[in-house]
């Protein structure tokens, strides 16, 4: 009886240690497919910037050299410094002259954007109005339509107003909440508001505060994770934008980086020349492209405040993105 009992719980021992044994393996193999997936899509986005380092620290002749593929030779540091006065765009003009002016535009107008599009996406996020049906068909009308086919009514506007080599046509659009995506900002704000209670707006009128006081001391402090989400979305989309700043900075003196950076990546190593004969950019257009090193160089100065800007907030950002419903519920 004994030794039955004994068998019975052998038995039943080794085939939980089977069944445990098989959970194991089959955990392993998810996780081992679940980081080889991870691994290769983040290798696919990390390439690009591989190569922009690699290719940036070449010498001349390693950039030549078919056998030469991502370790140099040796390091060239100088590339860097060439890159440096040549991303100034004109005479006098350095790395720090077009980094202020891409600065100015982008924290300037992601700090409008983040006031004008709030305002707007709690009032069709929290209210019912006359018209809320049309007005709120024209924000998604304008998130729908490239902003290309409004973009020569809108220059005609703004040289008539004479913005045309000002900061004008970045910062009055982004005031009024129709900047660069303004309309996917507004609807951002709108899902935010829309999913906070409303019990909060009617314990704020109960005890007499005002609908722009309510919004101000009350709902705009709650939508801190919309509005870094919007902040940092707008800053990367107006630095990374070269199609406005060539449409309305047309004077070297005010061109910004994605400006300099697109010159330079057309004329090479000419536009170096050119900033240290004292030539500006725009007397170098036709020169052939040459020396990849140094315009690696020129696209890792221009990203590398961005990623500066990551490195400091990717957690409140991932944080916010959550908070802000932006991933799905």
């Amino acid at each position: 009886m004994s030794k039955t009992a004994t068998q019975k719980w052998s038995d039943k021992v080794q085939a939980d240690w089977v069944v445990t044994a098989k959970k194991r393996g089959g955990l392993f193999i998810s996780k081992l497919s679940l980081y080889t997936v991870l691994i290769s899509l983040s290798f696919v986005f990390l390439y690009p910037l591989l190569f922009i380092v690699s290719q940036s620290l070449m010498m001349s002749t390693d950039v030549s050299d078919s056998t030469v593929q991502w370790i140099p030779q040796s390091l060239s540091f100088s590339n860097y410094l060439d890159a440096f006065l040549a991303l100034g765009g004109a005479q006098s003009r350095t790395y720090w002259d077009a980094f202020m002016y891409s600065g100015i535009i982008s924290f300037g107008s992601a700090a409008l954007q983040v006031f004008s599009c709030a305002l707007a996406g709690y009032a069709f996020g929290r209210y019912r109005f006359p018209g809320y049906t049309l007005f709120l068909s024209l924000v998604l009308f304008a998130f729908l339509v490239p902003p290309q086919t409004i973009i020569v009514p809108l220059f005609q506007l703004f040289s008539d107003f004479g913005w045309i080599n000002t900061f004008y046509p970045f910062i009055v659009p982004s005031l009024t909440g129709h900047g660069l995506k303004g309309a996917l900002f507004v609807l951002i704000f709108i899902q935010f508001f829309h999913r906070l209670p409303f019990v909060l707006e009617e314990a704020a009128r109960i005890d007499g505060a005002s609908a722009f006081r309510t919004y101000w001391t009350i709902m705009l402090p709650l939508a801190r994770p919309a509005m870094l989400v919007v902040f940092l979305f707008s800053v990367v989309w107006h630095w990374n934008d070269v199609f406005e700043p060539n449409l309305y900075l047309r004077v070297p003196n005010y061109y910004n980086l994605s400006q300099t950076l697109a010159i330079f990546n057309g004329v090479g190593s000419a536009q170096i020349d050119a900033a240290t004969a004292g030539l500006n950019a725009a007397q170098t257009i036709g020169v052939a492209p040459t020396m990849m090193n140094k315009i690696m160089a020129a696209a890792m100065l221009s990203i590398l405040p961005m990623l500066v800007l990551y490195l400091f907030t990717q957690r409140y950002f991932v944080e916010s993105v959550e908070r802000a419903g932006i991933a799905g519920e």
